[in-house]
């Protein structure tokens, strides 16, 4: 902790307590002060990157089980058609259905992540021109 009664110019002794004090003995603490201080600042950011670390372990741990639920879901959904179809048209039937649906659902996405991929390429090419 810093010595802030190490500074004071009104010290009980008086005026010699002052004159006792050379600018060595002042460096001396200023090299003290920044280093104490230099070495809190790190200890600081330490604790801080070690908290961020494990919160963020917590954090994509949550969001990969959150993921695996979602899927099983979407799963259970998919079977959940198929079934409530095959009650309608055949389950051969059904199944082509929702397998169309999906693969046509996929080709969308495919189509707006090419579209971002050629806008993203034109935009980097455009700065490194």
């Amino acid at each position: 902790m810093l010595d802030s009664t190490r500074y004071d110019t009104a010290s009980p002794v008086g005026d010699e307590g002052v004159a006792d004090r050379s600018l060595a003995d002042d460096i001396k603490a200023l090299v003290s002060d920044g280093r104490l201080l230099a070495e809190a600042e790190i200890d600081f950011h330490k604790k801080r990157a070690i908290y961020g670390a494990n919160e963020g372990r917590k954090i994509a741990t949550n969001f990969a089980i959150a993921g695996v639920l979602a899927f099983f879901a979407v799963m259970a959904l998919v079977v959940g058609l198929v079934l409530a179809l095959g009650q309608i048209i055949t389950y051969w039937g059904s199944t082509a259905v929702v397998t169309g649906a999906l693969v046509i659902v996929a080709l969308i996405f495919v189509s707006k992540g090419k579209s971002r991929l050629n806008r993203l390429k034109a935009v980097l090419s455009e700065d490194e021109a």
